[in-house]
């Protein structure tokens, strides 16, 4: 936060913040788990931490835009602990909240989705699946910035629904689906399938972080969508 109440302003401001957010977390972990295996969005994308059974998956700086555009609130830092390819840790900080959801804390459960579901959607580039389907569960979207504020939305309970079909990175949603995860929330794949973590490629095509008692419906209708959608541009 330092650096965002500086001089600092637009792409300066952003690539700063990346860097100085990666060498914290990066450094700390070097010296806190030195045998542990690190992906980070801002480091050396080493494929050795394949062979490693622990590996942390980081995203110094989740939503640059949004951290770059003062006062917006919706950007988030994330830090989680793959084992064996499942996220088993993780803390998705808040820092223009003031807030840490994390795994060592376990959020309590949000409230069950009311009459008309919320679905978090990017507030840039809504895609069009987005918007079919909310129609399709006769929900309504709200736009946000960040992967991370977005999960968190449906952690406390200011959405429903986060369902992205448009690719992402580990990093994106490791640390999110940990917390998601321990706050009693479904998380998957679009299609119900379980999310793997620290693949020799990050690249994970789609994402389904809801309420329990929505995801039956979700899954049901995005089953046959993925059948047709073509594999994500990178």
């Amino acid at each position: 936060m330092v650096l965002r109440d500086g001089p600092l302003e637009g792409a300066e401001l952003g690539d700063a913040g990346d860097r100085a957010a990666h060498e914290l977390l990066a450094g700390a972990l070097a010296d806190a788990r030195p045998d542990d295996g690190v992906l980070s969005e801002e480091g050396d994308h080493d494929t050795d931490r394949t062979s490693r059974r622990r590996t942390w998956i980081v995203d110094p700086l989740d939503g640059t835009r949004e951290f770059k555009e003062r006062p917006r609130t919706d950007w988030a830092v994330h830090v989680a602990l793959s084992v064996d390819g499942t996220v088993r840790a993780g803390a998705v900080a808040l820092p223009a909240l003031g807030k840490v959801l994390s795994t060592a804390e376990p959020p309590p459960p949000p409230p069950a989705p009311g009459a008309v579901p919320r679905l978090v959607v990017s507030r840039s580039r809504p895609p069009a699946f987005s918007a079919r389907l909310s129609e399709q569960l006769g929900g309504e979207l709200v736009p946000m910035g960040s992967a991370g504020a977005k999960a968190m939305a449906v952690v406390l309970g200011d959405a429903d629904v986060y369902a992205h079909a448009g690719g992402m990175y580990e990093w994106d949603s490791a640390a999110p689906v940990a917390v998601a995860a321990a706050a009693g929330l479904h998380v998957s794949r679009l299609d119900g399938s379980p999310l793997v973590y620290n693949q020799p490629d990050p690249w994970l095509p789609d994402l389904l972080i809801c309420a329990p008692q929505l995801a039956e419906r979700v899954i049901e209708l995005c089953r046959e969508p993925l059948r047709d959608r073509p594999a994500p541009r990178r």
